[in-house]
This record gives structure tokens, C-alpha cells and sequence, in this order.
């Protein structure tokens, strides 16, 4: 199987953390699928992530909203009162510090490693070493601040040969599990596309993820193997966010099709030319009709 990480923690088969799935031990296709059976049972039935909404991890196919819908939620969030601390982990998409409005980035936090630092790793690594983080634990330079809203990056490909994002994913999988949030603090993490970070096991220590999908097959088809894998790491709060609708009777399809995939649906952003325009342009994001529709099913999830 080359390099492997188990997603419980153990060091090696049958250290303490081991659960005998024997994935570490898989040699066939077969017997991956077979440990992967045992690892969801067993993430389902000893999940921590019961309470309240406190880390969400918005995910979906490339091209969908996800950075969007990262944008407007926290916009409506901090306007509601809360800290909100958004975390870029998407390696490709360069342009989401400037949806809030801000003219420069944070330094990355890939360069806490040394392959990443041109042999020069930050020297002030200690705070990303502890058991448990809080956000103002985090070093200035890795956050950028307007009012209630802090954003960090973990950083980009930029260049051929760069090597793979295994590195960043390690990094935010790591400080998810360690993050410790006061109440009224909120994360929200704008994932790469897809599913890879699912098969590193990303989303393991967050509480909520919020399947973005556009009127499309695949969008709804991949936010099916999305939910089975949040299940599947005892991840409490699932379900969609239909983006990008244009038409009512559109909006009933994708609802007709996603529960016949037993999706739980959260809400609907419908088409709005203001976000669509904002995005072309690569600028922050004003009042739009979707913030009213990001407002409603926030208000859902929250209880207000």
C-alpha cells in the first residue's frame, strides 16, 4: 500500500490505538474495502462531534460555490455575532482572501515546514506543537483580521515539480484536532474539490460539513459519496446547500434527486448575477439575495 497513516493514530498493527481493521496490513482491493467497513462502524459509534455546530468543512465538486458559500457564511456569521475563523485549504484556488475583501495574503502555513521554506522553516513552531490550540494562539502573521472575521491559509501549488498536498492536509487535520473554540467561535473550512481529503481523513475532527452542489449530475452524484463518507467518521451534522438554482422547478429536481439519495437538504442559494459578477471580477462580496438565503438556513441550523 506504499506510505500509510492510520486514520485512528496508531503508530503500528496492534499498538494501543490499533482496532484491528487490518487496513495497514491490506494487500487486495478487497480487503481495503473490508477495513474501511470496520473503521466507518467504529468511527460511527465513538464520534465526539455531537454538539453544537462549531467547525464546518464545506466541500464539493470543483466549481460548485464552495468559496462562495465559505464567503457568505461567514459574512453573515460575524454580522450575528460571532468569531469566525476561515481557514483556506484549497492548494489551487488563489483568490479567496480577496472575496472579504482583504488586498493581501497571510503567510502560509505550509511554511511552518522546512521543505516549504527554502530550508528556512519558521523558527516559531511551538504553538502548532501543543495538545490543545485556541485561534489567538495562532501567530499574527499567519492571520489576517477584519473585525469578527480571521482568515489563515495553508498554502498553494504554485509551480510544477511543487510535489503533492499531502503536507497541507496533514497540517489541517492536525490543527482541527488540536483547535479548542470559546463559544461564540466559529471555524469554517473551504476544502479542496472533491473527495481526496476524505481518503486523508481531513474531516475527521470537525463537527458539520455542508455539501455544496449546483444543478448537475455529478455534483449530486459526488454529494452522495461525500455523505456516506461524513457518516462514516461520525461526522454529526451533514447535509446540502443547493447553489447557483435558477428556476423553482430546477430547485424541485435536485430535491427530488437528492433524497432519493437520503441527503438532507439545508437550504437553497438561488443564481444571483451580483455573486456571479463579483466573482469574475475577483472582489469582495456586497449585499446580495443570496445572503438572505445563507441568513435562512443558518437561523435553521442554529436554533435563532
Amino acid at each position: 500500500m506504499g506510505l500509510f497513516h492510520c486514520p485512528l493514530g496508531a503508530a503500528y498493527y496492534d499498538d494501543e490505538e490499533c482496532i484491528d481493521c487490518k487496513m495497514c496490513l491490506a494487500q487486495t482491493e478487497q480487503e481495503m474495502v473490508e477495513a474501511s467497513k470496520k473503521i466507518r462502524i467504529y468511527m460511527k459509534s465513538h464520534s465526539t462531534n455531537r454538539g453544537p455546530i462549531k467547525k464546518i468543512a464545506v466541500c464539493g465538486k470543483g466549481g460548485v460555490g464552495k468559496s462562495t458559500t465559505v464567503t457568505l457564511l461567514a459574512n453573515v456569521l460575524v454580522k450575528d455575532g460571532f468569531d469566525v475563523l476561515v481557514m483556506d485549504t484549497d492548494e489551487s484556488n488563489p483568490g479567496l482572501f480577496r472575496s472579504f475583501g482583504f488586498d493581501i495574503e497571510p503567510k502560509p502555513l505550509i511554511r511552518l515546514l522546512s521543505r516549504f521554506s527554502n530550508g528556512q522553516p519558521d523558527t516559531n513552531t511551538e504553538w502548532i506543537m501543543r495538545d490543545n490550540i485556541a485561534i489567538q494562539d495562532i501567530p499574527a502573521e499567519y492571520v489576517i483580521v477584519r473585525g469578527g472575521l480571521k482568515f489563515i491559509m495553508v498554502g498553494k501549488i504554485d509551480n510544477p515539480f511543487q510535489g503533492c498536498a499531502c503536507s497541507m492536509a496533514d497540517i489541517v487535520r492536525d490543527l482541527m484536532a488540536k483547535l479548542i473554540l470559546r463559544d461564540k467561535e466559529i471555524v469554517i473550512i473551504d476544502m479542496e474539490a472533491g473527495v481526496e481529503s476524505f481518503g486523508r481523513g481531513v474531516e475527521r475532527n470537525v463537527d458539520t460539513v455542508f455539501m455544496i452542489v449546483e444543478p448537475s449530475f455529478e455534483s449530486m452524484a459526488l454529494a452522495e459519496k461525500i455523505g456516506y463518507m461524513s457518516e462514516g467518521m461520525g461526522i454529526a451534522h451533514i447535509g446540502a446547500i443547493l447553489n447557483k438554482v435558477p428556476l423553482e422547478n430546477i430547485k424541485q429536481r435536485m430535491v427530488d434527486e437528492l433524497r432519493k439519495r437520503k441527503i438532507n437538504i439545508l437550504g437553497v442559494i438561488y443564481y444571483d448575477s451580483q455573486l456571479a459578477e463579483a466573482g469574475f471580477e475577483g472582489r469582495a462580496l456586497s449585499y446580495s439575495k443570496a445572503e438572505e438565503d445563507i441568513r435562512s438556513i443558518i437561523k435553521t441550523l442554529m436554533g435563532g
